[in-house]
C-alpha cells in the first residue's frame, strides 16, 4: 500500500538539488515518510527541523507576526526547508544552490495538502 505523502515527497524530491524529502512530526521529530538519496540520515534532519520549526512557530505567534508559513536554514553545505500543517511539518534538504524558490512554491503547495 502506497503512503499518502507518496506524491508530495517524490514532487519535492524531482527538484534539482533535493537530497531528501521528509514528512515528520512537529512535536517528537519522528519520521512519517520519507524520500531520501544515499548518505542522508532522515532521523537526525527529523529531530532537527522539527524542533527548528516548532520554536520558528511560536516565535512567530509571540511576536504577534501570525502563523509561520515556511521556514529556512542555510548553513555552507545545503539548506534545511520546512513547511507545517496542524502537526506535520514537511522538511527538505537541499543543495546550496538549489533554486529555493521552486522548491519553496512546491513545499507550500504540498503542505496545504497535508492532512
Amino acid at each position: 500500500m502506497s503512503s499518502p505523502f507518496a506524491t508530495a515527497l517524490a514532487a519535492l524530491t524531482r527538484q534539482r538539488g533535493v537530497r531528501a524529502s521528509l514528512v515528520v512530526d512537529e512535536n517528537d521529530g519522528i519520521v512519517v515518510d520519507s524520500n531520501l538519496q544515499i548518505g542522508q540520515d532522515g532521523d537526525r534532519v527529523a529531530a532537527l527541523a522539527a524542533s527548528l520549526y516548532r520554536k520558528a512557530r511560536l516565535s512567530a505567534r509571540a511576536a504577534r507576526l501570525g502563523t509561520a508559513t515556511f521556514m529556512q536554514l542555510e548553513a555552507e553545505r545545503g539548506r534545511i526547508c520546512a513547511a507545517g500543517h496542524n502537526d506535520l511539518v514537511l522538511v527538505v534538504v537541499a543543495d546550496p544552490a538549489a533554486n529555493i524558490g521552486m522548491i519553496r512554491v512546491e513545499m507550500i503547495k504540498a503542505a496545504g495538502a497535508l492532512p
